[in-house]
């Protein structure tokens, strides 16, 4: 008997160590692992720069609060402004504490305006964590179902459907925020069209509104650049990242530019293991070797592979309906609930997930080589093709 919350409906498997792109059970089964922790293990596992850099820092200091100075936490916020163009970052241990900065942050914005009720646009389908404020930002019942009462201040949308928005800006004066994910990742990998988040960002322009994007699943390199809204050339005025942003070690933050600059003084927020030396670390060491060994144009190359080669081994397969994403953030839409293919996949040795039911959900480590898209296609696509027939 585990004492362990029963919190989530995990697999029969546990994994004792991993190497590159793989990953290895407790009876030393080894798995190609297509999924990096969801979107997390940037630099797959046991990258050798990162281990070292790791065990380098934690036998210096692991933590001292941010009551003092923390010089690497400053090395990464500089590091983060210079390949964003923000100009502030808070940080955070977590997307959707990143994103309760977010939400609070437009809410002070909005009292500093004058206004009593700050509400906040969101996006149906959309993900932003699930604390309350957060769940309650998010786009899915099954989220939400059983923790009412919701936090309200939400205005909530269709996805990429600016006359939707614009609706609300005619009758809603209390709006301060639009706040959406370029990519929706647990909605079912469904990426904004570029000229909606230009025309969300001059629509913020005009009402005096912050645009809030979440990249926490996106963001850092995923798509090819280093932040997915880079692709529509805008910059948000508030940007949420997580996970893939420390391979592994728990980091998140939100970055300020434009009208939300300033908006934060000391006593407005705050986290007691937020920005720590060894979490900050594991960022500077992520956002070094994808610099080195060029890992935005990796993942851009084998994203563009692993459309190519799911499209051929699955053409004319009933039953496939969709093939999406940018990068190295891929779904494999059916026309059908697919859940079951997760076991299945673990059966064979890969690790993927299923998310909106319907959608495969392909998030592997940008680390991903010509033949691990291979393999992952040539493991993949069988199991479509019997799952669909069956």
């Amino acid at each position: 008997m585990s004492h362990v919350m029963n919190t989530y409906g995990r697999l029969p498997v546990a994994f004792s160590h991993g190497e590159g792109v793989h990953i290895f059970d407790t009876d030393g089964k080894r798995y190609l692992d297509a999924l990096a922790g969801i979107a997390v293990s940037t630099l797959g596992h046991n990258h050798p720069d990162l281990v070292k850099a790791l065990a380098e820092q934690a036998g210096r200091v692991l933590h001292t609060s941010n009551l003092y100075r923390i010089p690497a936490q400053e090395a990464l916020a500089d590091r983060l402004a210079e390949l964003s163009g923000m100009d502030e970052v808070f940080f955070a241990n977590s997307g959707c504490e990143a994103n309760e900065a977010a939400i609070k942050l437009a809410r002070y914005y909005g009292h500093k305006r004058g206004i009593a009720q700050p509400a906040i646009v969101v996006m149906e389908q959309a993900f932003h964590g699930r604390t309350l404020a957060t769940l309650s930002a998010t786009g899915n019942r099954k989220v939400q179902a059983g923790f009412e009462p919701l936090v309200p201040g939400f205005v909530r949308v269709p996805f990429d459907d600016l006359s939707a928005i614009e609706q609300v800006a005619k009758t809603n004066h209390d709006v301060v925020a639009v706040m959406l994910e370029p990519i929706q990742g647990e909605g079912g990998i469904r990426a904004a069209h570029l000229d909606y988040l230009k025309a969300v960002r001059a629509l913020c322009d005009a009402h005096e509104w912050l645009l809030i994007l979440d990249e926490v699943q996106c963001g850092v390199g995923r798509t090819g650049k280093w932040f997915a809204h880079q692709w529509a050339g805008i910059q948000p005025d508030v940007m949420t990242l997580a996970k893939g942003l420390g391979s592994g070690v728990p980091i998140g933050a939100a970055l300020t530019a434009g009208r939300a600059k300033g908006v934060f003084g000391p006593g407005n927020h705050g986290s007691t293991f937020g920005g720590n030396p060894l979490a900050c670390t594991a960022a500077l060491t992520t956002l070094d070797v994808m610099t080195r060994d060029g890992l935005l144009e990796n993942a851009s190359a084998r994203g563009a592979q692993l459309r190519e080669e799911l499209a051929r081994a699955l053409d004319g397969v009933a039953g496939v309906t969709e093939i999406r994403g940018d990068g190295l953030m891929i779904g494999v839409v059916l026309d059908r609930p697919c859940g079951a293919l997760v076991g299945q996949a673990l059966e064979a040795g890969l690790l993927i997930n299923v998310t909106a039911e319907q959608v495969i959900r392909l998030l592997p480590p940008l680390t991903f080589s010509v033949a691990d898209v291979t393999a992952l296609v040539d493991t993949l696509a069988p199991l479509i093709r019997k799952f669909l027939s069956a």
